[in-house]
């Protein structure tokens, strides 16, 4: 038992510098929201295959963990309506809280692999939004709107974007439950049966999200829309090129 966790941790870890390659190249470099969000369907590959080569007793004996992201905003952020889309990517439990400094924050409960993806998967999109929605302000439709819609407008287009991409997030979710399910092993039904009885031992009062109706510019939402549905983030998608199917930005 001692050399399989020693063989599981060695494989966390590597999997982790991974994601920390991938993130260097994806945020702190600047590339592109088509670059980073291809990078998404990547690092789901590495968590797939690396879940897939542990045994269904090293999956039961996995002990889940807590992974937290800072948005450092006391108010909601675009990102929280593709939280949950996240967490069902990534087969994690997800809440909002608010930390020490009465700042949101999102915790994410899961196996140790299924966290530090859902949280790279965070920060990519939370990027990819500020980084379209900055487009977006340059483009010849935002200078339509008059000075004092803009607020409206901003929120309108990060809210489509967000919905776009939370969409196709369930999508591939979906396609990748199918391609695990033909290996006749269970996985999904396996990790989701060992973070339910964790979850379960925190004993949370968790409250509901209360719906509340929003007023949306359907011009602004209706182009983050679009600019979601053109971020690459299938399977094997390489690097696409800024600008496909974008006319005016």
């Amino acid at each position: 038992m001692s050399q399989t966790f020693t063989s599981d941790h060695a494989a966390l870890d590597k999997l982790k510098g991974r994601i920390q390659a991938l993130r260097a190249k994806t945020i702190a470099n600047g590339c592109t929201e088509e670059e980073a969000l291809a990078a998404a369907a990547k690092v789901a590959e590495l968590l797939d295959r690396h879940e897939l080569s542990l045994s269904d007793l090293e999956l039961k004996a996995s002990s889940c963990e807590r992974r937290v992201y800072e948005t450092h905003r006391k108010k909601r952020i675009p990102i929280d309506d593709c939280i949950g889309a996240i967490a069902l990517f990534c087969d994690c439990r997800v809440w909002r809280e608010k930390n020490a400094a009465g700042d949101n924050v999102y915790v994410f409960f899961g196996l140790p692999a299924d966290v530090e993806v859902a949280h790279y998967l965070t920060e990519l999109i939370d990027n990819s939004v500020r980084a379209e929605l900055g487009r977006y302000k340059t483009s010849t439709d935002y200078a339509r709107f008059r000075h004092q819609d803009r607020h409206l407008a901003n929120a309108s287009f990060a809210l489509g974007m967000v919905a776009s991409v939370a969409e196709r997030l369930v999508t591939m979710k979906k396609s990748r439950d199918e391609v695990n399910a033909s290996t006749g092993r269970g996985l999904v039904v396996l990790k989701t049966s060992v973070v339910d009885a964790e979850f379960d031992k925190l004993a949370l009062n968790l409250r509901s999200a209360r719906s509340t109706s929003r007023t949306v510019s359907m011009t602004a939402y209706e182009a983050g829309g679009a600019a979601g549905a053109t971020v690459a983030i299938g399977p094997g998608v390489g690097g696409a090129t800024r600008g496909s199917g974008r006319g005016g930005r």
